[in-house]
């Protein structure tokens, strides 16, 4: 009977993350969502600079798929984090309280000088969005661009 109880609560906790990541894994994102690496996507590079981006304007077409090429050529730390406004704006407080949080999501990353990433991203929700660095004073000295999706 041990064993039986045994083998129960060992299989509970084997299924128990799965269970978990299904309940959370399906993360919303107000711009999008991550794209699928085995569908086309159109490139584009963006430049990470002090303080700005370029380009900092940018048009896709709904449903379109963007791979996003982040190179930072600026001196200092930037991000790309891309949401609403709003969204980037009440994480731009938080981020004043935490100035050393690391961003590595599917709509987000930080990057050190000279480095490169890249973001997957499709554009499932027409309107328009925006990209910023929320590292405190980054914003606020210009460090945001905007995506319009028509």
């Amino acid at each position: 009977m041990k064993t039986i109880k045994l083998a129960l609560a060992l299989a509970a906790l084997s299924i128990a993350p799965a269970f978990a990541h299904e309940q959370h894994g399906h993360e919303s994102f107000s711009a999008g969502e991550p794209g699928n690496p085995k569908k086309p996507a159109r490139t584009i590079e963006i430049l990470m600079n002090e303080m700005d981006y370029t380009p900092a304007k940018i048009e896709v077409k709904r449903g379109e798929q963007i791979r996003f090429v982040l190179r930072n050529v600026g001196k200092e730390d930037h991000e790309f984090l891309l949401a609403t406004t709003k969204e980037n704006l009440a994480h731009a407080e938080v981020m004043k309280k935490h100035p050393h949080m690391e961003h590595d999501d599917p709509n987000g990353v930080r990057l050190a000088p000279s480095k490169t990433a890249e973001i997957l991203w499709k554009f499932s929700k027409a309107g328009t969005f925006e990209f910023s660095c929320l590292i405190p004073d980054h914003r606020n000295y210009g460090m945001v661009g905007h995506v319009t999706v028509k």
